[in-house]
């Protein structure tokens, strides 16, 4: 199978995110994209995660164009492959609705700095003008909004999230749902006390070396 690993990955990710409380149903999408190859395996279109086999994971071009697959990709393919043209250094995408992450795009609401793990995402995570969803101008919205970060928030909508394998990918996603979360009790309390940017700058180069980083796996 052309790009069996690849497809079994979001397989494998698409129920940990549903496993993670990340999405629910067949909502949110991921994909990944072998540059070598100038091809992206996605999540399909409606599919259950539970029932999905590999076999499932549709392959496109960084056109679009079909390559591979019987299944109809993910309605958000759009904005995926304009973020593989973006920033070459994105191999995989993830976007979720999470509840919390969410709930501060519903509100049109940035994450700052409340805590330091938003440096998986930067020193924030902006938000992106709302669109219809799968439409081109959503996929513009988020390129132009996402920059140099690793999050976006996608208002009235959910979260994207990107990195240089979809393990990452994934992690940026759960971190920002988790800081997401503590943003919205602390909020609730009182006036959270963010995190300065020196500090932030500080934490996202401890980033840089954080981890095995020897381990090529």
């Amino acid at each position: 199978m052309l790009l069996e690993k690849e497809r079994t990955e979001i397989v494998r990710f698409g129920r940990k995110m549903l496993a993670a409380r990340l999405t629910s149903g067949t909502g949110g999408n991921l994909s990944i994209c072998d540059r070598d190859a100038g091809l992206v395996a996605i999540s399909p279109s409606g599919i259950e995660y539970e029932e999905m086999e590999p076999g499932d994971v549709p392959l496109v071009d960084l056109n679009g164009a079909a390559v591979d697959g019987p299944r109809k990709p993910s309605s958000e393919l759009g904005f995926h492959l304009a973020l593989y043209r973006q920033r070459p250094g994105i191999r995989a995408v993830v976007h979720t609705h999470s509840v919390y992450a969410t709930t501060m795009a519903c509100l049109h609401w940035e994450i700052p700095a409340v805590h330091y793990l938003v440096a998986f995402s930067g020193h924030k995570v902006p938000l992106a003008p709302y669109a219809t969803f799968g439409s081109e101008e959503l996929a513009a919205r988020v390129v132009e909004t996402i920059g140099d970060y690793n999050a976006v928030l996608l208002a009235n909508h959910g979260l994207v999230t990107v990195g240089a394998n979809l393990a990452t990918a994934f992690a940026v996603a759960e971190e920002i749902e988790l800081v997401a979360q503590i943003y919205y009790q602390a909020k609730c309390i009182g006036a959270p006390v963010i995190v300065p940017e020196g500090e932030m700058s500080r934490v996202i180069e401890k980033f840089a070396s954080y981890g095995q980083k020897g381990n090529k796996d």
